[in-house]
């Protein structure tokens, strides 16, 4: 029994484990403005607003999501806003009446969806007024909304109109006892029995409930881990939700670095990396769309072990460590001995990703990520090839070169390492270390790419990097951080 409020209204309802928000709307709820257009997390029609209360925040913040891959029992304790709980009667919010405005619906299939990413750019713009609605901006709130009818100026012109209209607010944003209710209700479901879903607050509840329930999956944001119920058709007879124990939702700060909890999500994680790591940071705005960001974590992407995952190769030429939690305890272990083959890893029966370490840079760092994909929005890397150095009197030392897409596992190339190491970035060592490469990867082939192309691109990242040591008055770090296969 899950309960949560829809639209201002208090809901307490029962469903399976492997039942998505999408289905509890257009099933039991009768909800049906929420599409299904891919059931996959990529298109964004069936996109939603969801406010959980959140440790040291003084009002609930609406975020958006993909309601197909989102676990419905994870809207226990959060309000949930759809599009039909936007107007107010015949007078519509200003997400709605700009789209009308400025004609941006076309077929209509993906304007639900459109709307409801508007409405929490409308409700960030309302929190903070001074910030800028620039370009960026609008890439990270509409990149994960695809409108097959190609109307995506329209939809621009609508999402920078939106302060031209009435500021209608919806009836339930009057409700002063609204906040206060929602965070009235308990954050974990009530009975494991009756739902086959738990949620442990603790480290201890959770090593519990794994030895309790071997055959159980770990679920947090649930981004690639509900594909499994909505591609495959797949029943999840017991899942342990990891998003409310707190060790796994907490930054440590340590004198050396940061211990990043595994269930803390990317959106949450980015300012640390915008003041540390801008590469990285970067990076993670090209890593699917603020729907999969809100909610994915970097301990799903670490556990996942795909070998096309964005973040472990960067991890990986930072030296990251993993702390491992199971019966026996904590350990740790360096990520580079984490990845066994594909989809493999070290962890015991028992045992789950607690939480990622990050070392603090060093003087003189410097750091290159490049993700080539074949659409520049809301896509999966075919290559992604990051690069980390330190550079003093024209030599390269502490050199880190990784590689995801290129194998079973994401990995680093010690060879390349070697070549580099130590020498100053002229185009005879790079020779060198780009004949390393060829001798030390047979890259797989897949639909994304082959072999041939797979080798020819990370040796053109190699080449790529060695322009960037050439001084060229630049000093951004995140610059030109994606490649893209067609033009734009």
């Amino acid at each position: 029994m899950i309960e949560f409020f829809l639209n201002g209204q208090r809901q307490r309802v029962a469903t399976e484990p492997e039942t998505s928000v999408l289905e509890l709307l257009r099933g039991p709820l009768a909800r049906h403005g929420t599409k299904e257009g891919c059931a996959s997390g990529d298109c964004g029609a069936c996109t939603v607003a969801i406010a959980s209360p959140e440790d040291g925040q003084q009002s609930l913040t609406y975020r958006t999501a993909n309601a197909c891959i989102t676990p419905a029992h994870q809207l226990q304790g959060a309000h949930l806003i759809t599009v039909e709980g936007l107007a107010r009667g015949d007078a519509l919010h200003p997400a709605q009446s700009s789209m009308v405005a400025c004609h941006g619906s076309q077929c209509g299939f993906c304007t639900p969806g459109i709307v409801m990413s508007l409405f929490v750019m409308h409700e960030q713009q309302r929190s903070a007024p001074g910030m800028p609605l620039d370009d960026h901006r609008l890439e990270a709130a509409l990149g994960g909304n695809l409108c097959r009818c190609t109307g995506y100026r329209p939809i621009r012109d609508a999402a920078l109109s939106m302060s031209e209209h009435a500021d209608t607010r919806p009836p339930w944003a009057d409700d002063p006892t609204l906040e206060r209710a929602v965070r009235e209700l308990s954050p974990t479901v009530a009975s494991e029995g009756q739902s086959g879903y738990l949620t442990p607050t603790t480290l201890a509840e959770l090593t519990a409930a794994m030895q309790r329930h071997p055959e159980a999956r770990l679920v947090a944001g649930a981004t690639d881990l509900w594909l499994e119920a909505t591609q495959r058709l797949e029943p999840f007879e017991m899942l342990i939700d990891l998003r409310q124990v707190r060790e796994l939702r907490q930054i440590e700060e340590t004198a050396d670095g940061w211990w990043i909890g595994a269930a803390v999500s990317y959106r949450e994680w980015e300012p640390l990396l915008v003041e540390h790591y801008p590469a990285f940071a970067h990076l993670l705005t090209r890593l699917g769309s603020a729907q999969i960001r809100n909610r994915g974590t970097v301990g799903g992407n670490i556990a996942n072990a795909s070998p096309i995952g964005d973040t472990p190769p960067v991890l990986l030429t930072l030296d990251a460590r993993l702390r491992l939690a199971g019966p026996q305890g904590m350990r740790e272990l360096p990520l580079a001995s984490f990845f066994l083959d594909y989809k493999k890893t070290a962890l015991e029966p028992g045992e789950c990703v607690a939480a990622i370490y990050l070392p603090k840079p060093q003087a003189n760092f410097e750091q290159r990520v490049w993700k080539l994909s074949k659409r520049r929005e809301d896509d999966i890397s075919t290559l992604l090839g990051a690069f980390r150095w330190r550079r003093k009197d024209g030599v390269l030392s502490d050199v880190r070169v990784a590689y995801g897409g290129m194998a079973a596992i994401p990995l680093r190339v010690e060879a390349v390492e070697a070549a580099l190491e130590g020498r100053k970035p002229d185009q005879a060592t790079f020779r060198t270390a780009r004949q390393a490469l060829h001798d030390s990867l047979t890259p797989m082939s897949d639909a994304r790419g082959s072999r041939d192309y797979r080798l020819t691109a990370a040796v053109n990242l190699l080449e790529r990097w060695r322009l960037t040591l050439v001084d060229t008055g630049s000093n951004d770090p995140a610059q030109e951080v994606i490649l893209d296969a067609y033009a734009h």
